[in-house]
């Protein structure tokens, strides 16, 4: 390629040499003037050693050709010598300066490339998740963004080595291990290959191996300055929110335990003086001190059956065997366990002919109504009615129950089917544990319907909650 190069750069000089001797007549300072011009196109286009040879093979044409006596190498006129060597050291330096702004615009080519690749590289690398991930990413980025044939990181907090492309097995993980406790870059152009420390603070993370086409030394270190800003800020993230799923676990500890503190109290309490006054009392008052206890001990078993299905509901694993059931199913379950509760009320049903089973699990979908219906009764007047009613709205079977209770304040609607949350007016007059709404809030999604309450001040509450309509099977 270079012979290819000498051979085109003394082929112009012959040619305009050609031309000028043979084609047109012009003056001498034509020539040298063209000549010249020729010899910073060629520095230009190919570099200092093809412009230095067209420069010595344009003083002997010009000399041979164009200086009398023509056609020797003689030159009689002092005069003319000085205008050979002007010549000659103008076309040199010439193709010199051409030649450093060439090179000096190819290394600015060159950094605003790697610049753009280490810019492409930050942006890939700014939504990462786990340091661990981070890591395993990166050596997949910086082989495409920087065009490498393989790179391969060793990460010290894990003691794990990272790898991009087979080339890779070329550097140890000894190596990596060995390039960790080196100071700087170092760069080996006859394997190419480079090595980095990787350190945050003086702190060590790990090591950097690039194999195959190499970017400058200052990008090197540029890369490795942001894999371990970028570890850090993942690391940090992580520590972070771990931190937060700890302190979000305290507060539900909290919560559940001053929920449950009262809840249980008051049913032991209660099972605990009518045990006592069995032992101590006359037969007559046995009966009904039994049925306290039953009542009590009823309220117990409701409150571990609520706790088992919160956190059944919270790691997932609420398993629902679906079919097809129709609402009024469904809604004739939860009213006959709700029987003794709605005594003296009028519960009103409207489920309309014709109405699609909804794909469901009958059992969740009877509790999360039940649960309506206990909130409706619980929130309202006694004696007030209740009306539930069903109908199918945009493929979906919408349940609602409707009390006439005084309404949920504006502000806490939207928290509602929070865990353990409790409306400030009935915080303290009602019994229970705030779980229901939350639980039945679960079943709804699992099911993956909506769940939502229409409310009015003095007017009453509507809970509605949506199903998917039509068959289904087991999941």
């Amino acid at each position: 390629m270079k012979a290819l190069r000498f051979t085109a750069a003394v082929l112009v000089i012959a040619s305009i040499l050609a031309v000028y001797r043979v084609l047109l007549e012009v003056n001498n300072t034509t020539v040298a003037l063209t000549l010249l011009l020729a010899i910073l196109g060629i520095s230009a286009r190919w570099g200092l050693a093809e412009a230095t040879l067209a420069s010595l093979v344009a003083v002997l044409g010009f000399n041979y050709y164009f200086l009398p006596p023509v056609h020797t190498f003689t030159v009689q006129d002092p005069q003319n010598w000085v205008a050979l060597l002007a010549f000659l050291v103008t076309a040199v330096t010439a193709s010199q300066l051409s030649e450093r702004a060439r090179r000096r615009a190819a290394e600015a080519e060159s950094r605003r490339l790697e610049m753009e690749r280490l810019y492409a590289l930050v942006q890939a690398m700014m939504f990462g998740g786990t340091a661990r991930k981070t890591v395993r990413e990166f050596v997949h980025l910086v082989v495409r963004a920087f065009g490498a044939s393989a790179a391969a990181f060793y990460y010290r907090p894990a003691e794990e080595v990272f790898r991009s492309g087979p080339e890779s097995q070329a550097v140890s993980d000894h190596d990596l291990t060995a390039a960790a406790e080196i100071d700087d870059v170092s760069i080996d152009p006859s394997r190419r290959l480079a090595t980095a420390p990787v350190r945050l603070g003086g702190r060590p993370l790990g090591s950097l191996a690039l194999i195959g086409p190499l970017p400058s030394e200052n990008t090197i270190r540029a890369i490795v300055n942001l894999v371990a800003i970028t570890i850090e800020k993942a690391r940090a993230l992580e520590d972070a929110s771990q931190a937060e799923a700890a302190r979000q676990s305290e507060v539900l500890k909290a919560a559940l335990l001053d929920s449950l503190a009262h809840d249980i109290k008051t049913p032991l309490t209660s099972i605990k003086a009518a045990v006592t006054s069995l032992l101590g009392g006359s037969a007559g008052d046995q009966r009904e001190l039994l049925t306290i206890i039953n009542e009590e001990a009823d309220r117990l078993n409701t409150l571990a059956a609520e706790v088992v299905a919160m956190a059944r509901i919270e790691a997932g694993k609420l398993h629902l065997e679906r079919r097809s059931v129709s609402a009024a199913d469904f809604i004739s379950a939860a009213l006959s366990e709700l029987a003794g509760e709605l005594k003296g009320r009028a519960v009103s049903v409207d489920v309309p002919d014709g109405l699609p089973p909804a794909d469901a699990d009958p059992e969740f979908v009877a509790q999360v109504v039940k649960q309506f219906i206990d909130n409706a009764a619980r929130y309202s007047p006694p004696g007030s009615p209740i009306a539930i009613s069903a109908e199918l709205n945009g493929g979906k079977i919408e349940i609602g129950v409707r009390d006439r209770g005084p309404g949920i304040e504006e502000n806490e609607r939207t928290r509602i089917f929070d865990k353990f949350f409790r409306g400030r007016r009935h915080r303290f007059e009602t019994r229970g544990t705030g779980m229901g709404l939350a639980i039945a809030k679960g079943i709804v999604e699992a099911h993956g319907g909506r769940i939502w309450v229409e409310s009015e001040r003095g007017q009453g509450s509507v809970f509605h909650f949506s199903l998917p309509a039509g068959g289904g099977g087991e999941t």
